[in-house]
């Protein structure tokens, strides 16, 4: 059964940082490609950040590239996605993806979590 957990989220200032995390289960986890998406209130799911199975390529939403990285740690099976000078519009659930045979910023992802709540607000 894979499973995909995110955690890390939470509320948090403007011009502050936070670090999810994504375990994943189930799957050869040095074999998926992973991304981040997320959702605000009233709004379409949006890609986020991926990083591809050999963590050699990354790809961000532009919007966030300079204040965002996503990274992946093959012997905790997870990825992370640093998230650094926060904006309110960066509040929405976060979602991480994975597949073995899609890598790119559209949701052709296999493997979904149930999200994490990021807020940014004073």
């Amino acid at each position: 059964q894979v499973q995909l957990v995110e955690s890390g989220g939470g509320l948090v200032q403007p011009g502050g940082s936070l670090r999810l995390s994504c375990v994943i289960s189930g799957l050869t986890f040095s074999n998926v490609n992973v991304a981040w998406f997320r959702q605000a209130p009233g709004k379409e799911r949006k890609f986020v950040a991926a990083i591809a199975w050999r963590g050699d390529s990354t790809s961000y939403l532009d919007s966030v590239k300079d204040r965002f990285t996503i990274s992946r740690d093959n012997a905790k099976n997870t990825v992370y996605l640093e998230m650094n000078s926060l904006i309110p519009e960066d509040t929405a659930v976060y979602y991480c993806a994975a597949a073995i045979n899609y890598y790119g910023p559209k949701s052709l992802y296999n493997y979904w979590g149930q999200g994490t709540q990021v807020t940014v607000s004073s």
